[in-house]
């Protein structure tokens, strides 16, 4: 082979190779971008209520990302428990989910559970006949709830059957289908249940050998239920909802989404799809072509915290082990002291709104935590229902004001995170160097 054909085929190795780290670089840029504007634009909606849309998912979005939980959230759940909570320490007869979303947004925000106004809202998680109410979507989010800051779960007495850990977990793995996967109901795998499941046992994967093989059988089948354009679905085809369970419950296990190629079809990653949602100034829809919905934007954003705290070596969005407590300031008491002084303590004007939960019907048999926060077509008011499946897309949050805008790719800025930026000057650098000593070789030959 002659020298001008070796350096021929050198030099165009090293351009595909830069290509390819430049490819790259440009996608975790646009992700970088949508992530960041979805961020600022949750931020201005203001004070969370408590509930499946507007309430404690907004909240992990922006805790879990490093911003200081919004003033008025925890009076606004201590109204919310005040009001709701039972005898058996139960925000709802029949939605376990109520006390496991709630615990997560707490978690989230540094506050304590076992204190809310007077209760301990992991009471609420300890019949595991109560939990099973909404089929397997109650175990899988009261495990998450109870295993983001390892919470020990209280002894109840009166329970028809104590709720264990071990009990869960056993649960959660008798209701895998044959196919590897987890469905609400039916025999065929469902991405957002499936992506649930992982999401609650991977904190065992290492540990617990039956609860391997299951995620493992569960990793294959959530790569063939991938579309061809790289997202997930059911119902009315791909949604945003779907894409962000698969990417929160890969980046539980350390599985990058993004260029893991189990999860690539034709080039586009998990990550990938579900960023074609994304609404121009922030925010993002609940199918293709849609406008601006609060869940979606929800749920798309908790996905990309989750994503880029994996690339940022942190824990994983649900293991809140890192999060410090919040000091509680109690509230002023009235000065009766004086008759003169007509200062009173400021009344809690604040209440949960409810409006959020109402917008999907709540069924027992629910398929997602109100809280669990996930497919939106499916069922996708987490909340509970399968009804939400497909309610879900006309979801909105009453926050939402850019309600008109449609799902348009954000355009990529230029900035790149240190670690793009720095593989791509390692690889240009390695080129030269390359190209300058094939150069000399020959030159002196």
């Amino acid at each position: 082979m002659t020298y001008t054909k070796r350096i021929t085929i050198l030099l165009t190795v090293i351009s595909l190779l830069l290509s390819l780290a430049i490819g790259i670089s440009g996608s975790d840029a646009e992700h970088r971008a949508i992530y960041e504007a979805t961020r600022e634009y949750i931020k201005n909606l203001g004070t969370p209520s408590v509930g499946s849309v507007g309430g404690e998912w907004m909240v992990i979005a922006l805790c879990r990302d490093g911003v200081e939980c919004p003033d008025g959230y925890y009076e606004n759940v201590v109204s919310y428990v005040t009001s709701k909570i039972n005898e058996k320490s139960q925000l709802h007869k029949s939605k376990s989910t109520d006390n496991s979303r709630v615990i997560l947004g707490l978690t989230a925000a540094g506050y304590d559970v076992t204190d809310v106004g007077g209760h301990n809202l992991l009471k609420g998680l300890t019949d595991m006949t109560y939990l099973k109410k909404q089929g397997i979507n109650g175990p899988i989010w009261a495990l998450i709830a109870l295993d983001c800051k390892n919470y020990d779960i209280p002894e109840d007495l009166t329970a028809s059957e104590q709720a264990t850990r071990e009990g869960i977990i056993s649960y959660i793995l008798e209701k895998q289908l044959e196919d590897g996967g987890w469905a609400m109901s039916g025999m065929t795998a469902d991405p957002d249940m499936t992506g649930m499941a992982i999401q609650a046992l991977a904190p065992y994967y290492d540990t617990n050998e039956t609860v391997k093989e299951a995620v493992d059988k569960a990793i294959v089948r959530l790569s063939e239920l991938q579309k061809e354009d790289g997202g997930y679905g059911s119902i009315d085809g791909i949604c945003s909802e779907s894409c962000a369970q698969v990417i929160v419950a890969l980046t539980s296990l350390g599985i990058d989404p993004h260029t893991d190629e189990r999860f690539i079809k034709n080039g586009m990653s998990v990550v990938d799809a579900m960023c074609t949602f994304a609404i121009e100034g922030g925010g993002f829809a609940h199918i293709p072509n849609a406008t601006l919905n609060g869940m979606a934007t929800e749920q798309g954003q908790y996905a990309l915290v989750s994503y880029f705290r994996f690339l940022e070596g942190k824990t994983p969005i649900y293991d809140m082990t890192d999060v410090t407590a919040e000091e509680i300031i109690p509230p002023a008491e009235e000065d009766t002291t004086s008759p003169e002084d007509d200062t009173t303590a400021p009344e809690d004007d604040t209440t949960a709104s409810e409006e959020q939960e109402t917008t999907a019907p709540i069924e027992e048999d629910t398929t997602v935590p109100e809280d669990s926060s996930t497919v939106t077509d499916k069922s996708t008011d987490t909340s509970d229902t399968t009804a939400d499946k497909v309610t879900t897309a006309a979801v909105t949050t009453k926050k939402d004001k850019s309600t008109t805008a449609t799902t348009k790719p954000v355009v990529s800025p230029q900035t790149m995170d240190g670690g793009i930026a720095l593989y791509i000057t390692l690889a240009i650098i390695t080129a030269l160097g390359v190209i300058f000593t094939v150069y000399r070789r020959y030159r002196v030959n």
